[in-house]
């Protein structure tokens, strides 16, 4: 907390307001006495200028493509490190030695297998039925079978979830897209790595030994870290808001895939992907370029410019070279993909995106990567959700740690009719 003081005129009364400061990013005027010393309430729908909460673990600065994990920028964590350090850095907030790496991944390890009553849970679902349904319903039913770890008063218990369910998460989505296609479920296998065992578990059949190829472990890999958090997006802000109840981590993340799920949220990299079979040759994208720019065109150009980013996605640089990487290993022609870098290319060129700002965003890349892995686009979300597990443990872990969390209570500006009294049928 700093000395500063913002000063708020209503009428003739004058408030003063603390600012506090953070370690990087603007800094924040506290509102949490003003409608004690006002009566007034603020009005920021979405939340958009407004901090809920203090963290440590992610800082975004979308002016400048910044986004950083503990400190350490995205695209160091993405080129040299793997998705279960990161992991640990997220709940820990340092890198691990070698030791603490080794023994956290064997952790992990153990808790991959989903209790055996699990299994018939899934037999209550339909066969079309969205991988995310099937993943809230099993990721809610957690709690029901693992009762030794959902004091979320004891650090032991919180330890204990926030690690099964980063370790369960890889089985329970690899089992629903198992389940949509009729194919027995894989169980783990503890020689493989966090990565490789999710591709097995998916991919793998009981007939024949399945190859991880490296390119594409590496490849999922990435993904996962860039989609391991992402400050306090609206699915983050749900496992916290669900969270300030007390309730139990299991429920507190089936609500933030619940969130997820919403097209606004985890859909984009699917809609990026529908696009580009939409256009279908590069010789078509001048005609969709020209409709994008066209007002009264309902077309939009998916996987283009973000809300948060309003440079480059820093993830998209990464995803950039992954693309050409998968596409060599599994020798991949597919007329998507180069509609995909000539729609790069022309927009990165053309004035109206660079005046716009509309540059390749992470979803860009990541949708057409997964569909060559041979992920269908259902799964996308899914995939998203496993990932962000990671980030959704972390920051539920610090808000229970906050002294200052209390259970959350939007306001609101009511504008609906004023008391009035009730009317009996025959007088209406």
């Amino acid at each position: 907390m700093a000395d500063k003081q913002a000063k708020l005129a209503i009428g003739a009364e004058t408030y003063d307001l603390p600012i506090m400061e953070g370690t990087v990013g603007p800094d924040v005027v506290d509102i949490r006495k003003l409608y004690g010393t006002t009566g007034m309430f603020t009005y920021d729908p979405g939340y958009k200028s407004t901090a809920s909460c203090e963290s440590a673990l992610t800082f975004i600065d979308g002016e400048e493509g910044v986004l950083l994990h503990r400190g350490y920028p995205i695209g160091q964590l993405a080129e040299h490190s793997s998705f279960m350090e990161v992991a640990y850095l997220m709940l820990n907030g340092e890198l691990p030695s070698q030791d603490e790496y080794e023994d956290f991944k064997v952790t992990i390890t153990r808790h991959t297998m989903l209790h055996d009553q699990l299994r018939q849970f899934y037999q209550g679902f339909r066969r079309d039925g969205h991988p995310m349904a099937i993943m809230c319903g099993v990721v809610g039913a957690l709690s029901a079978f693992y009762h030794d770890s959902t004091d979320i008063s004891d650090p032991e218990h919180r330890k204990i979830s926030s690690h099964r369910l980063i370790a369960k998460m890889p089985t329970i989505a690899a089992m629903a897209y198992k389940y949509s296609v009729g194919q027995p479920f894989m169980s783990p296998m503890n020689s493989l790595s966090y990565t490789g065992n999710f591709l097995r578990m998916t991919f793998g059949v009981p007939a024949e030994d399945y190859e991880v190829i490296p390119a594409v472990e590496k490849a999922m890999d990435r993904i996962f870290i860039l989609h391991a958090d992402h400050e306090q997006n609206a699915s983050t802000s749900t496992v916290r808001l669900a969270g300030s109840s007390g309730a139990n981590p299991f429920a507190c993340i089936a609500a933030g895939i619940a969130c997820l799920w919403g097209p606004a949220h985890g859909g984009a990299n699917e809609a990026a992907l529908n696009m580009l079979h939409e256009i279908g040759t590069p010789d078509r994208i001048p005609h969709y370029i020209e409709r994008a720019k066209d007002k009264n065109d309902p077309f939009r150009l998916m996987g283009f410019g973000h809300r948060v980013y309003k440079n480059y996605d820093p993830r998209a640089t990464v995803m950039q070279k992954t693309v050409r990487e998968v596409f060599d290993a599994l020798k991949v022609k597919d007329p998507v993909f180069e509609v995909a870098l000539r729609l790069e290319e022309m927009a990165l060129h053309d004035d109206y995106f660079i005046e716009k700002k509309l540059f390749p965003n992470v979803d860009f890349y990541s949708g057409i990567i997964l569909s060559a892995i041979g992920f269908p686009t259902t799964m996308f979300t899914a995939l998203f959700a496993l990932a962000r597990t990671v980030g959704w443990v972390a920051q539920w872990n610090e808000m229970i740690s906050d002294p200052a969390q209390v259970i959350g209570r939007p306001r609101q500006l009511y504008t609906g009719p004023t008391q009035r009294d009730y009317v009996p049928f025959d007088k209406r």
